[in-house]
């Protein structure tokens, strides 16, 4: 079938992981584009904000005049901005739909007509094997709850009812809809500190990182005794963009280390 293309929501540790690695197999940014394209891969950046108007066209447009297809969609951009529910204002709770479940569905949405009117067209010449991937990225926040996140987790349970539903709609398309829920994985937003680090986004004040002993505590939680790297995050997400994957979807993965 040749080489795929793929669009990927971020491009933070993760994200950068999930683009090298599919890259290699012929599946932010202008860093990650480069270092891409060093490896011998294609790759076009699309920067902005995945919550900003039009983002989601603008999105998918680059990749389908760039390269002329569309396989794989990651919704991965994503941050957390804490409290406890007495404490937390109605835009860190709107903050989080937006971003977590709303932008994913907004370019997801914006693939649709692409996706519908070429599937119809390849469907055939495919003999019934799996065409696209959508791998949608969850949290165990969402699946499990965690306190001080209710914004957090109610944006990430939504992405598997998404996952869920889309798997459904776009069965008859050949298209694989999955969802990864991620435990701890260490990331600039996890990092064990018990220094006050921020970051600005979108022009909120975010707190990022997470004490060194509440770090230490989740690692003794976890049988594998450790948190995720970002390149093992990556690979349960590419791992259902390949074609040993085509007969599944509809399903949510929890990345864990066994917890």
């Amino acid at each position: 079938m040749g080489y795929k293309v793929a669009v990927v929501g971020a491009t933070g540790n993760v994200g950068r992981e999930m683009l090298q690695t599919l890259a290699e197999r012929d599946f932010p940014a202008d860093e990650v584009v480069a270092e891409i394209k060093a490896r011998g891969g294609q790759a076009v950046a699309c920067a902005g904000s995945v919550t900003e108007a039009g983002f989601a066209d603008r999105f998918v447009n680059t990749a389908i005049e760039t390269f002329g297809n569309l396989h794989i969609i990651v919704n991965n951009a994503g941050y957390t901005w804490d409290a406890v529910i007495q404490k937390m204002s109605d835009d860190q709770f709107d903050a989080m739909i937006d971003v977590h479940l709303k932008a994913p569905w907004q370019i997801l949405r914006a693939a649709s007509e692409f996706i519908r009117v070429k599937s119809k067209e390849e469907v055939e010449k495919q003999g019934g094997a799996a065409i696209r991937k959508v791998v949608n990225i969850s949290s165990v926040s969402g699946t499990r709850g965690n306190a001080g996140q209710t914004n957090y987790a109610a944006g990430k349970a939504g992405v598997v009812g998404l996952t869920k539903a889309l798997a459904k709609e776009w069965g008859r398309y050949q298209v694989n809809v999955n969802a990864v829920a991620f435990g701890l994985i260490e990331t600039r937003l996890t990092e064990a500190t018990d220094e006050k680090k921020m970051i600005e986004v979108e022009g909120n004040q975010v707190p990022i990182g997470v004490p060194v002993q509440n770090i230490a505590m989740a690692n003794r939680m976890i049988p594998m005794g450790r948190g995720g790297k970002p390149a093992e995050a990556a690979g349960a997400v590419v791992m259902l963009c390949l074609p040993l994957s085509d007969y599944v979807s509809g399903q949510m993965l929890e990345v864990t280390g066994g917890n």
